[in-house]
Order: structure tokens, then C-alpha cells, then sequence
């Protein structure tokens, strides 16, 4: 029998699915899991993540989309440190590919109800709740919790930019329709407006009633203007004098100055004014500069925001000399930063893009923050001007904009902050550290290796590998993808170093890495003037998968040497990101990195490989045929379960999969860092299904798939999220595990991180997280991440006591 859709209360100790705030069914058409048709493999049916979202390209008018159900910590956007560590935040991408709901049928031949998706916004939102539950955790250490609020703003700034915009837009256009989840657009935005309403008062409160009096307490004085010293003030008038003022420009509004353009994200002062002589009030803005310090250093561990010191009377006086100050109040606004590129339409992709980065700034606006005190006049001519709804404005307690803590958590206060980590050289590639490097070449013909990222150092792993190719005289050749990078990336200059010797090096740049793309277009052309062939991968498709590839020759033969991992080739977000990577001489993934990177260089129509699986062709049905296959192994009394870490899970075909592993007996664990659209412990649908999520000092990133294949383990590692962006839209690729060893040790984190044992987030069948961080005597839970660093001290003699 179908399972039925009653209340939510629980019966027996298990949950029943909600029902759907409307009655109507998921609108919804079909496509093919994982499959392209042929006009897909030439060019894309749907937007690509930088084509307009929402409605077809040109020329396409059949493709369709159903309104999403919602971020590298988030979609990935690590050009600092503070960027960086703001990505704890999911990939936030649209994911508008149809699903046919309706069709989906259970493992006994019912068909599976109705309701049976979270919502996607809803679920980020949890997500981002998580965070902001980490700062106000009084056990994390304070500049960590800094830290942390500033990651909550930092997400939700890029969540309104990326998901709410497209969201409006697709109202706006009339092409929104209900999400899987069962609600309508209209209300995915209002639940979007109220939740997030929440969250940023409880992030306000936790600044000013918590963390800002903790930081006193320890010295570390977070003020406003008024609460300077007279000697204070002097020494930022002076400082305002020399340094601030010659870059402001106070904007007047008046029949003659029309309202000026607020860009996204920036800080604004809107000052009213009044002629003396005339009587007359006036408007005007005052842009804050955004590349100066958000907290300026009044005296030795003592901080005031930036716009505290623009707004002080005496220095508005100075900007506006001869007028009445009358009052002055801060504001922010944020805007559709998202990105519109038709690639098909687009002769030169490159041109393309940096003609839309200069339209970014440009986007409407989807968010205004004003301070709680502003005048309601004022409110009102800023609403009018911007053209937002009054359901778009939050008020807040100043200081706005606290992703500015950034630069609080940096302070050196080692006390205050988790203690320090050093990764060591993997022993499998150094079994006694030295000054000298490794070996790369010799370790891998000895075995695989298996790198676990920041507890193996990346700097001594792959970047060794990528520079001990660079300077081989018997390295052929280099192929290479790059997602994001740093600024000053060795990776690159690696790079740039084996085309200058002669080498043949291959790069795919995917140039729309989002909020990436100018510099990666920098850096794909500095690659380009090195020597090195530059290609940005297939149109309609980004090149998401994390591969490198080096030919050597070693006597009468050829050798290929192999990196697949699960994050980007970023040195500095790999001592921040947890990420798994494999170093390889096996010959069948060398063959299937060969034909791959000749797949996303030339014109190859390969679909099938060894030892990867790879989207958009064969990823997401190899998963469900595997996750099917349980369902088999159960029924036949063979070991059966199915494990999966990824950030997110929310494709509707993987998580039926799940559904019907579930109702057949196979016990079925999710990991998930991010948004998730399993219900779990549904009464008929999912009571063999866990879901847990786990956030701390390094951002979860890595993904692993692991079967229990009837006793023979079988496990995965790669790239890919499950989501309709990732194995649709996305080059991504999975490598299988071979080393019984290796496998046992993912077999052993994914129990690690699913026990009960473990500090981590559970999620209930009605979407609602709830945090276990202690047993039931009120002792701490364990943190993973603190005992896999421990773990490598041991190896070294410096373990924790």
C-alpha cells in the first residue's frame, strides 16, 4: 500500500509525513535521470548557473522549470581567508530541472506520497541557523565566535543575492511554479522573509547582548562613537582628516541631483540636512569607502566601525560645511548579484562574461537593512527611491553589516581562539618528516594514497605532486582543472612553470565559478601568455570535477599519475576545508583521466569509464542503480546499508532512491553539511533513515558514497553534491576506492561522524535540526574534527594529554 500523508505527530515513535500547504500536486515534468539528450550534448536545454534563470535561452522555448525547493562552509568564493571561512555556506545555485514526481514508485510498487520532500529554502535557512547556533555556543572560544557571525552574514548576503533574486525574478516573469517540497512561490518567499527576519535579530542579539560584552570582558572593546575618550576622538578626527575624507563624496538629492545608485552590499550614511538660510531640509548620501577597515582602531584594543567615525557630528559637519546637521542614519542594500550569460548566444565566452560582470552591480534590489532607529520619513523615501517592498526592509540595532567581525576574529589572541593545528606530511608519502620534500613519484608506485585535507597537509601532498611534475625532466605532460584558486596560487605557478620548460600543460578554467570569475579569468590568462593551453570546458556545463593528471616517461613506457579530490586546488582553503583526495599510479584511472580531460578538450562522446562515474552522463544513475542494488543485497540476507557525507541532498531521484531503500529494510545514513530534502523517520517511507549534520572549525567538504555490496564494500569519493546543478549542469566526477584499506577508513569517519556518540545536528521528519552536543548526563559529545587532529598528533608525539 502507499504510505498515507497524515499530521506530523508522532505515532509509535515514528513521524508521518506533513502535508503539503497546498492540496495541488508538484507541478512537474519528466526528465531523464542523468541522461542528455542529443541536442543537450551540443548545447544546453536548460540555463546553464551563469544563464539567465528562469526562462530558456533563445531558441529554446520548450525547456521548462519548476520553482526550486531552497550554499567551500559557502557555494564557494575563496579569494581571502575571510572569504574563505564565509564558505561555510552550501552551494546555493538554482536548480530549476523538472523532476516527475508523480511517477516515482516505492519498492513494493506503490506509488511514493506526496509531501515527501523539506522545502530547499527552508532547509538553507536551518543550515545557516546552525552557524549562527555555533556563535552563540558559549563552550566555542570567542574570537570564534566572532568568527561565525560574520559567516552567518557573509551566507545570508550571498543567499539573498543568488536565491531570493532568482526567486523574485521568476514570479516577476510568471515562470515560478510550486517546488517539490508542495509550496507555492509566494510562499517559499514569505517563509524566506519571516525566517530570515528571525535569524538576523537572534545574530544582532548574539552580537550585542553576548559576544561584544565577552570580547570586553577580554579586552578586546568593540565601541561606538560615543563612548570614545575625548583623546580617542581627537585621534580619529585626524585620522578622518588624512584619510577618510579625501575619498568621501557626498551625494545631494534634490531636483537637480536625481536619487543616486546605492551599489549591493556597500554601507550607506543618509544624512538630512537643512539650509539655514532657506529653511529649506534636504537629502543627501554618503557612500562608506569599501576599502578601508571596517573597525577602526581607536587605542590599543579598542574598536570603532568605520561609518561611527564618518558620522560623527563634527566630521559630517566637515562634508556638508555651512548646513544644519539634522539627523543621520546608516542603511545597506542588497541586490541580484547573480549572473546572465547565454553561453550558446556568446561568440567569446570570456568576453561575454566581463561584460556581465560589469552588469552585476547593476542588479535589482532584493534587500534593505536600515538601522532600527531611522527615521520614518526617511524609511520611506529610501523604499520609495529603491522600489522595494516593505516586506523587504529589516531594521536592525547597528552596526550593520557584522561580516566587518572578519577582521576581529584575525586579532592575535591565541587564547581566544581554537587551538592551533599544523598539518604534517602524510606518512604514506614521508615516513619521517624532513626538510626535504617527498617523493611523490616514488611513494605512488609504491600505493595509492589516501589524503584526508587539513589533517594531511595539501601543501606537502598535491602541490608537491603538481611541483615535483613541474620540475621533472621526464614529465611529458600536465592536464589540470581549476575551479577556484588562490591569488597567489603555487598551483598556478607550477603551472606556468612546466609549459616555460616545455611541457605540454593542459588547464580547464572554469571561468564561472561564482564570485570567482574575475579572477579566474586573471589568472587564465596569465596561464594563456605562459604557454599553457587554456580551454573552459563544455557550453552549458560547468567543469566542476577536481582532477590532475601527469604523464611520465619512465623507461620504455609511459606512466599516468592521478589526483581526484573532492575540493578545489586552493592552498589556503585547504587548511580550512576538510576534503579527501586520492594520489594514484593505477593505470585504469590514469586511461579514464585521459579520456575525460580529451572529453572536455576536443570531442569526445565518451560516456563510460573504469573507475569513475561522471556527470552529467552516468554519475546520478550509477548512484541510484547502486543505492537500488541494496534493496537486492537486503532481500537476499547479504550485507546491505547505504553511507553517504555529502554538503547537500536535494536531487528528488537520488533521495527516492533513498525512500525505497529505506521501506525495504537497507539501513541508509546521510551526512549532510548543508541543505537536505530527506525526510527522515517517516512511518512507511524512511524509518531506516538517519540524517545528521556536523559544523566546527573546518568546513565539512568532502563527499563519499559507501555500499555494503552484499560484503564486498564498495566506495566513492569525488566532486559531486546531490543536485539537480551538480549532476545536470556540472562536469563532476567519483572515482572508486579500491584499497581495502582505504575503504575501511571512510567506512570507519562515516560511522564516526553518524554515531550517536558524536556532537552533530539530527534532523527530524517535520525539517526541524536539533543540536546533540551532550549526553544525557551533560558530558560533551565527541567532535570529530578534534579527534582526527588528535589523532595526527599522536602520530607525531604531540597529542592532547
Amino acid at each position: 500500500m502507499q504510505p498515507s500523508v497524515p499530521d506530523p505527530a508522532p505515532v509509535n515513535g515514528k513521524r508521518r509525513l506533513a502535508p503539503a500547504l497546498s492540496d495541488a500536486p508538484v507541478v512537474a515534468s519528466a526528465r531523464k535521470n542523468g541522461r542528455m539528450s542529443e541536442q543537450n550534448t551540443q548545447g544546453p536545454a536548460h540555463p546553464s548557473a551563469g544563464a539567465t534563470l528562469g526562462r530558456a535561452p533563445a531558441g529554446r522555448p520548450d525547456a521548462r522549470h519548476v520553482q526550486p525547493s531552497v550554499g567551500s562552509i559557502a557555494a564557494h568564493r575563496p579569494a581571502t581567508i575571510a572569504a574563505t571561512v564565509s564558505d561555510l555556506d552550501p552551494d546555493i545555485d538554482a536548480d530549476l530541472d523538472a523532476y516527475d514526481e508523480d511517477a516515482q514508485i516505492g519498492h513494493d510498487g506503490a506509488e511514493l506520497p506526496q509531501g515527501r520532500f523539506l522545502d530547499r529554502e527552508r532547509s538553507w535557512l536551518a543550515f545557516n541557523e546552525r552557524v549562527l547556533e555555533l556563535a552563540e555556543d558559549p563552550q566555542t572560544p570567542l574570537l570564534e565566535r566572532a568568527n561565525f557571525l560574520a559567516i552567518f552574514a557573509s551566507n545570508l548576503d550571498e543567499f539573498f543575492m543568488v536565491r531570493v533574486a532568482g526567486l523574485k525574478r521568476r514570479i516577476a516573469t510568471g515562470v515560478a511554479t510550486r517546488s517539490a517540497s508542495g509550496l507555492q512561490p509566494r510562499e517559499v518567499l514569505e517563509l524566506i522573509w519571516n525566517r530570515s527576519r528571525e535569524l538576523m535579530a537572534r545574530h544582532a542579539a548574539c552580537y550585542q547582548d553576548d559576544v561584544a560584552p565577552g570580547l570586553a570582558d577580554e579586552g578586546i572593546h568593540l565601541v561606538r562613537w560615543h563612548e570614545l575618550t575625548e583623546k580617542e576622538q581627537s585621534r580619529l578626527f585626524t585620522l578622518f582628516r588624512q584619510q577618510i575624507f579625501p575619498v568621501l563624496t557626498p551625494l545631494a538629492v534634490d531636483p537637480a541631483h536625481p536619487f543616486p545608485y546605492i551599489s549591493g552590499l556597500s554601507l550607506n550614511l543618509a544624512v538630512v540636512v537643512r539650509n539655514p538660510v532657506s529653511g529649506h531640509q534636504h537629502f543627501a548620501r554618503v557612500k562608506v569607502p569599501p576599502l578601508l577597515s571596517r573597525f577602526l582602531e581607536a587605542s590599543p584594543q579598542r574598536y570603532v566601525p568605520i561609518e561611527d567615525v564618518i558620522a560623527a557630528p563634527a566630521h559630517l559637519q566637515e562634508l556638508f560645511p555651512g548646513m544644519e546637521i539634522q539627523e543621520h542614519h546608516m542603511f545597506r542594500l542588497t541586490r541580484n548579484e547573480d549572473l546572465e550569460v547565454e553561453e550558446d548566444d556568446a561568440e567569446n565566452l570570456l568576453q561575454a562574461l566581463e561584460k556581465e560582470l560589469m552588469r552585476r552591480r547593476f542588479g535589482p534590489p532584493v534587500r534593505l537593512e536600515v538601522e532600527e532607529s531611522i527615521a520614518p520619513n526617511v524609511l520611506s523615501l529610501l523604499v520609495r527611491e529603491l522600489k522595494i517592498s516593505e516586506a523587504e526592509v529589516y531594521p536592525l540595532p547597528g552596526p550593520l553589516d557584522l561580516t566587518g567581525l572578519f577582521s576581529i576574529a584575525k586579532l592575535d589572541r591565541p587564547e581566544l581562539k581554537y587551538p592551533k593545528f599544523v598539518a604534517g606530511t602524510h606518512r604514506d608519502l614521508a615516513e619521517v618528516e624532513s626538510a626535504s620534500a617527498p617523493d611523490i613519484f616514488a611513494a605512488l608506485h609504491e600505493r595509492d594514497v589516501l589524503l584526508h585535507h587539513p589533517y594531511d597537509s595539501f601543501s606537502t601532498s598535491v602541490q608537491a605532486f603538481l611541483e615535483q611534475a613541474a620540475s621533472d625532466p621526464d614529465v611529458l605532460a600536465i592536464k589540470q582543472t581549476l575551479y577556484r584558486t588562490s591569488g597567489d596560487s603555487p598551483i598556478v605557478d607550477a603551472l606556468i612553470d612546466a609549459a616555460e620548460s616545455g611541457k605540454q600543460v593542459l588547464v580547464l578554467v572554469e571561468i564561472k565559478a561564482r564570485f570567482d570569475e574575475q579572477a579566474n579569468i586573471k589568472w587564465a590568462r596569465k596561464l594563456e601568455e605562459a604557454g599553457c593551453h587554456v580551454v573552459y570546458g563544455l557550453v552549458g556545463l560547468k567543469t566542476h570535477c577536481k582532477l590532475s593528471l601527469v604523464v611520465r616517461q619512465e623507461g620504455e613506457t609511459l606512466v599516468r599519475y592521478s589526483h581526484v579530490g573532492t575540493g578545489n586546488y586552493h592552498p589556503k582553503t585547504a587548511r580550512l576545508y576538510e576534503d579527501l583526495g586520492l594520489l594514484t599510479s593505477n593505470a585504469e584511472v590514469g586511461a579514464d583521466l585521459s579520456d575525460l580531460f580529451n572529453r572536455l578538450s576536443g570531442y569526445s562522446r565518451r560516456e563510460t569509464y573504469r573507475r569513475l562515474l561522471v556527470a552529467p552522463k552516468s554519475l546520478r544513475d550509477g548512484l541510484v542503480s547502486r543505492i537500488d542494488k541494496e534493496t537486492q543485497h537486503h532481500r537476499a540476507g547479504r550485507p546491505s546499508y547505504v553511507r553517504i557525507k555529502v554538503n547537500s541532498m536535494v536531487d528528488e531521484a537520488v533521495v527516492d532512491a533513498l525512500y525505497r531503500a529505506s521501506q525495504a529494510g537497507v539501513e541508509v545514513d546521510v551526512w549532510v553539511r548543508g541543505i537536505c530534502a530527506v525526510r527522515p523517520g517517516v512511518e512507511g517511507l524512511s524509518e531506516n533513515i538517519r540524517v545528521r549534520s556536523v559544523l566546527g572549525r573546518f568546513l565539512e567538504h568532502s563527499r563519499i558514497f559507501a555500499f555494503g555490496n552484499g560484503g564486498e564494500p564498495e566506495v566513492w569519493i569525488g566532486s559531486a553534491d546531490m543536485m539537480h546543478r551538480n549532476l545536470d549542469r556540472r562536469i563532476e566526477a567519483l572515482v572508486r576506492v579500491q584499497d581495502p584499506a582505504h575503504r575501511a577508513a571512510l567506512s570507519r569517519l562515516l560511522e564516526t561522524g553518524m554515531s550517536d556518540t558524536t556532537a552533530s545536528w539530527h534532523l527530524g521528519a517535520d525539517g526541524n535540526w536539533t543540536r546533540h552536543s551532550v549526553d544525557p548526563e551533560g558530558r560533551p559529545l565527541r567532535n570529530v574534527q578534534e579527534m582526527l587532529i588528535d589523532a595526527r598528533r599522536r602520530r607525531r608525539g604531540t597529542a592532547t594529554p
